[in-house]
């Protein structure tokens, strides 16, 4: 039987992971409990590849350990994945002298955390070779990366197979940072999900940093009328005119607890410090303020609203059956 290295966490992560030990269990004794998407599961690998999840779980707490900024990038990689071609894992996919992939797009470069994905899956190949997909890895990986940052415990149905296309073109379905909260919403709409699904889901911004080529429009000549963005509080608007300072690269954090999975990014909104317009709009919209509000008031219901939103967006046009593969290698197409 091979032995999973253990790394010391938490108390209050130590309880939640009991609850998930839990969660695993009951899906086990719930067996061919199924998703609407048909195939999919919570205990897809149960039979044919047990230690999956154990390897990916380590595989990303060692990785957070180390360096615990990789947690946004999990979760950013997952997110940017599935608003492209689906949840299919075509953002791992490396370019082709014949072929620009997903992950050379503007909107990909700053991504991280492939590397993780690559070590989870060499290690599930040793164990179970062919079985699990690395869309799968993906979404596990993030699902773990949330946990491992503080942020609620769930648990995704698996069973997606990997994508074969991956094209710099179609990530013009990712939303740039640019978009208010109408557009944005009618965005996330066209993918089905609702105004508060989207408000909690822009909530993984509680993890990570914006450069400063995403907000920098936002410092001068922002509109007809106005040099600064209105909606920026004036002494935040100085902080990232700091930041910019220091180039297009430079790294503005979402919020106050930039590696820990909180509610701090909603207190953010209402202090006017978001650091991209898209994040400022769902504050400064009476559409979505009053959810914003809701989640910076009450973490429990956005961690729980946050839960179920990823559990959706992980079965975005989920590839089953032939329209799918499970790659060798996560990088390149079978």
């Amino acid at each position: 039987m091979m032995l999973l290295q253990h790394y010391p966490v938490k108390p209050a992560q130590m309880a939640m992971s009991y609850m998930f030990a839990l969660i695993f269990a009951m899906d086990i004794i719930v067996s061919g409990f199924r998703f609407g998407v048909d195939g999919l599961s919570m205990n897809y690998y149960i039979m044919n590849c047990p230690f999956a999840e154990g390897i990916i779980r380590n595989t990303v707490n060692r990785a957070l350990q180390s360096d615990p900024t990789l947690a946004a990038g999990l979760v950013r990689m997952h997110f940017h994945d599935c608003f492209v071609e689906g949840c299919d894992g075509s953002v791992l996919i490396d370019s082709s002298k014949g072929n620009k992939a997903e992950k050379d797009s503007p909107a990909n470069l700053s991504l991280r955390g492939y590397e993780i994905i690559d070590q989870a899956k060499e290690e599930i190949e040793q164990q179970c070779p062919g079985v699990v997909s690395c869309a799968d890895i993906l979404a596990m990986a993030a699902r773990d990366a949330v946990f491992f940052a503080g942020g609620p415990v769930y648990d995704i149905p698996k069973g997606r197979k990997d994508g074969r296309r991956s094209k710099i073109e179609d990530t013009i379905n990712l939303p740039p940072p640019t978009l208010n909260s109408s557009e944005l919403m009618r965005m996330f709409g066209q993918r089905g999900f609702t105004a508060q699904e989207m408000v909690a889901l822009s909530g993984a911004h509680t993890l990570g940093v914006a450069r400063c080529s995403s907000f920098k429009h936002r410092l001068s000549n922002f509109d007809a009328t106005n040099d600064v963005d209105p909606t920026l509080d004036t002494k935040f608007a100085k902080t990232l005119s700091k930041t910019c300072s220091a180039g297009d690269n430079a790294e503005q954090a979402f919020d106050s607890t930039r590696n820990s999975f909180d509610n701090d990014y909603f207190y953010a909104l209402q202090r006017k410090n978001g650091v991209l317009f898209s994040d400022q709009t769902l504050f400064a919209s009476a559409r979505t303020r009053g959810i914003v509000n809701g989640y910076a008031m009450n973490q429990a219901m956005f961690f729980l609203d946050f839960q179920q939103a990823m559990v959706k967006m992980s079965m975005l046009d989920v590839k089953e059956g032939s329209k799918g593969e499970v790659r060798d290698n996560c990088r390149l197409i079978n």
